[in-house]
């Protein structure tokens, strides 16, 4: 698929954006049939593209081989319904051999992590994903976040580069996305994407849809497909009024519950998928589980969002 196709398949998504778990075995190896129903389900409730092996997915703690096996995975799974995008990540040499494995897998494009560990300088950053980009002919989507912050400049030259199709934003700064969006806007204008990354995106999508921003991933989806595409039917269609009583009902009290623990915006997520009958196992380490109360609080707030949508039919 060429860059151009892939933007425009992502630009006005029919559903939300689908980052899938990694399920684990009881001996603590992928599962790779699970991962197949699990992507399956994700696209038949009505996903319009597969970040798989991405932040939710624990990318992190995956090996090249496990990487490339789940890439194979999904891409079998998803049938060609939807695209299908990889993450990528680690220095420049292990982000460039994590995207030609991706594209060997038969993967549509590229969600490019930020590198690891290093604080580095605009000119670096922009060379990492300049090559990253040049490695394969794969779409990339670059991930602001963490150690990878960019200045507008920086972002109007990657918007310049070839291969290069959008943004994430995991940071949060709504002031430097609105300059980013402005001078991207006017010194390289075109169909560049910008896209909502930070953790339960539909917390602060209304806010992000106010900077013209109306693409956002949805870790939620995972394991409440259909409290997520009601809440993307919402937006979609201005209506703010159901949008805010899901918010106040399901989003915020799962946001408060997701700060109660370091990496439960993985290992939460996890926990409502098995909550919801598919069993995926634990996170990997460094990663640790929720504990027993949190999870009992999770099945309550799933529930209260269920409510929530039978009392809006």
């Amino acid at each position: 698929m060429t860059p151009a196709p892939l933007a425009a398949r992502l630009g006005v998504p029919s559903g939300p954006l689908f980052f899938p778990v990694t399920p684990y075995g009881p001996d603590g190896s992928v599962d790779l049939d699970v991962f197949r129903t699990h992507v399956r389900r994700g696209v038949e409730a009505g996903a319009a593209a597969v970040f798989a092996c991405c932040g939710t997915g624990e990318f992190h703690a995956l090996t090249p081989e496990e990487f490339s096996d789940c890439l194979r995975a999904a891409v079998e799974a998803v049938e060609g319904r939807v695209p299908v995008v990889a993450g990528a990540g680690y220095g420049t040499a292990l982000a460039v051999r994590y995207a030609r494995l991706a594209q060997e897998a038969g993967a549509d494009g590229l969600l490019a992590m930020p590198p690891y560990l290093v604080v580095a300088g605009q000119e670096g950053l922009l060379r990492h994903y300049r090559e990253l980009a040049a490695a394969t002919d794969l779409p990339v989507v670059v991930y602001q976040r963490d150690n990878a912050v960019f200045t507008p400049e920086t972002v109007v030259a990657l918007a310049r580069t070839e291969g290069i199709i959008g943004l994430k934003d995991g940071l949060g700064d709504l002031d430097l996305m609105q300059r980013i969006v402005s001078a991207v806007r006017t010194e390289a204008p075109g169909d560049f994407l910008y896209f909502n990354g930070l953790p339960t995106a539909e917390q602060t999508q209304l806010a992000y849809r106010a900077l013209g921003i109306t693409l956002y991933s949805s870790a939620v989806f995972c394991f409440a497909p259909e409290i997520a595409l009601a809440f993307h039917r919402a937006l979609r269609s201005a209506d703010d009024a159901l949008a805010n009583r899901l918010l106040d009902g399901f989003y915020r009290p799962f946001v408060e519950l997701r700060a109660q623990g370091r990496g439960y915006a993985v290992s939460l997520v996890k926990a409502g998928v098995r909550l919801r009958g598919l069993d995926v196992g634990e996170v990997r380490p460094p990663l640790h589980e929720p504990s027993e109360d949190h999870v009992k609080q999770l099945a309550q707030v799933i529930e209260r969002g269920y409510a929530l949508l039978e009392e809006d039919r």
